[in-house]
């Protein structure tokens, strides 16, 4: 019989044993997901191939070169055998252990979870420094053969296999958690483990590609990922934030200084007071004042109109210096931090002088996002509900599920979920088209009528709320041009509504709304343009739609 692992602790009355072996090929996220596990429990964690490396007092491709594979793999064996025997928590092998036909006898009667990944996404996990001695030479093709020789192997040994392929350590770990609860290993119960995998998640890393590609970082206390981000080579940071957020620039300058370099704060106004030509003339006037060079960086720490103003400074200052984003609102997490559209507005309208000008990363730190004003996070919510709908129907499902609550609670799983998912939509969308000459143009759905809202209020709207309106507009206007199925419209003022944000705008103002739109960045040749829906996740472009359905959609937002 072996110990029972409960979360915080282990009941030593009975033999020591592992609560979950983790097996798979180099790239599989064993380290990962073990360390994910363990701290769920509450137990140690231990990687064979470490302690094979302490027992041989060197590093295993100096194994391999000095004493060759067959030393090793007899080391290796001796190690895992008595680690089998002795550690209580978590344990992780090495790639190829389980081909010794003594492990695999070790390994029965304990609980072994096989972690499968295709070549695609192992190799770039494990990277190509050599490290690897069985990668060495074709690594696509060693892996392919690896796994030929070891596949049959691993599911040989293995209570549960689990995928991991396109999914996040915490998804994992989940699954591994509910299969010791179903064998009584653990006490947490099944609602339970989605919290705690959530909880203990390692930050997500989501690749932005293109001309100019960068990381954005989604997680908890993140200070290191801003840190690492402005890079060794800046001397000078100018740290730009609205006076709410004095606390948090300070702790966040500490932090840059504590590498030694210099952090010049510049307090902005607040949203879209922010975006004009003066902030960006005080901002471009510090920078000459303290010498800043084009190794020094920008950094943006607040919500969409600060990452807008501060990114147009970088954009403009000795034609471009590097952009750091560090997003406080869930509307700038998913939307304004990321894709490398910064601007200011005009008496013209919104956001039509500005430049295209990716940041060299992205900081995503969710604990902002728990003293943010529940009506803003609504707000934001208008924009990841927008992704689902343009690109990712499980975003729906995932708000759906709960009637909202989890989407609304700044420390869920669901919201995290969400906010990754949201990002993804748009990392992709803009990885393909920077300059929104095409495909870009689909995360414009709700925006044409929800910008003329914002600009009929004076922008005292919350961009969210009129997004929200834009998105129900736009969907009865495709459902009158007979491009939409009436349950999807519906589907958008359920979901919604659930969240609590705004489905009609009022009566008698379409003249004005008219005018506003007229002066979208979308119009082309005179011509209104709008992303409409043909089915959840297939947008398209409307051009020029008639005004028999444009005064019928807004009949039908109108209260």
């Amino acid at each position: 019989m072996r110990a029972r692992l409960y979360r915080g602790g282990v009941v030593t009355d009975a033999p020591v044993s592992p609560a979950v072996v983790l097996v798979g090929p180099p790239g599989a996220g064993k380290t990962t997901v073990g360390r994910l596990v363990a701290k769920a429990l509450g137990v140690g964690f231990l990687d064979t191939d470490a302690e094979v490396e302490r027992a041989a007092g060197t590093t295993i491709p100096d194994l391999f070169l000095e004493r060759g594979e067959e030393h090793f793999r007899a080391l290796e064996h001796e190690v895992v055998t008595r680690v089998l025997g002795e550690h209580a928590g978590v344990v992780a092998l090495g790639g190829g252990a389980v081909m010794h036909p003594g492990t695999q006898e070790a390994l029965r009667g304990h609980m072994v979870v096989f972690l499968d990944v295709d070549v695609a996404q192992a190799l770039p996990r494990v990277g190509l420094s050599g490290v690897r001695p069985l990668l060495v030479g074709d690594p696509v093709a060693r892996f392919n053969a690896i796994m030929r020789e070891r596949r049959a192997v691993y599911e040989g040994v293995a209570t549960l296999v689990t995928p991991t392929t396109d999914r996040r350590p915490q998804d994992v770990a989940e699954d591994v958690l509910l299969a010791l609860v179903a064998r009584g290993v653990t006490t947490l119960d099944a609602a339970a483990v989605h919290e705690v995998a959530a909880e203990n998640a390692p930050a997500s890393r989501i690749r932005v590609t293109g001309p100019a590609p960068y990381d954005v970082v989604v997680g908890r206390e993140l200070d290191a990922e801003v840190d690492a981000m402005v890079g060794e080579a800046a001397t000078r940071v100018l740290l730009v934030h609205p006076a709410p957020l004095a606390a948090r620039a300070e702790a966040l300058g500490r932090s840059l200084e504590a590498a030694g370099r210099t952090v010049v704060r510049r307090t902005v106004p607040e949203g879209e007071q922010a975006k004009t030509i003066e902030v960006v003339t005080a901002c471009w006037e510090l920078l000459g004042e303290h010498r800043f060079g084009r190794e020094d960086v920008v950094v943006a720490l607040g919500g969409g109109a600060t990452t807008d103003v501060a990114g147009f400074v970088a954009a403009t200052w000795l034609r471009g210096v590097r952009l750091v984003n560090v997003p406080t609102t869930l509307l700038a997490m998913v939307d304004a931090a990321l894709g490398g559209k910064t601007g200011i507005n005009t008496e013209a309208g919104k956001n039509l002088v500005g430049a295209f000008h990716p940041p060299a990363g992205v900081v995503c730190d969710l604990t902002a996002l728990q003293t943010l004003p529940a009506a803003d996070l609504r707000a934001g919510l208008a924009e990841v509900v927008k992704c689902g709908f343009i690109a990712d129907p499980q975003i729906l499902r995932l708000v759906a599920a709960d009637g909202g609550a989890g989407a609304q609670d700044p420390r869920s799983a669901v919201l995290r979920e969400l906010v990754e998912r949201a990002v993804a939509v748009k990392a992709r969308v803009v990885g393909e088209d920077l300059r929104e000459s095409g495909l870009r143009e689909i995360l414009n759905y709700g925006h044409t009528f929800g910008h003329a809202v914002e600009r009929t209020e004076g922008y005292r709207w919350r961009h969210g709320d009129a997004v929200s309106v834009g998105m129900v507009f736009a969907a009865e206007l495709a459902h009158a041009a007979g491009i939409l199925h009436a349950d999807v419209v519906a589907r958008h003022r359920e979901l919604l509504t659930m969240l609590g944000l705004p489905v009609s705008y009022p009566a008698g103002r379409w003249e004005v709304l008219a005018e506003a739109m007229a002066h979208d960045k979308k119009v082309r040749g005179n011509a209104l343009r709008f992303i409409v829906l043909e089915d959840v996740a297939r947008p398209t472009v409307l051009r020029g739609p008639d005004e028999a359905h444009l005064a019928e959609a807004y009949a039908r937002v109108s209260d």
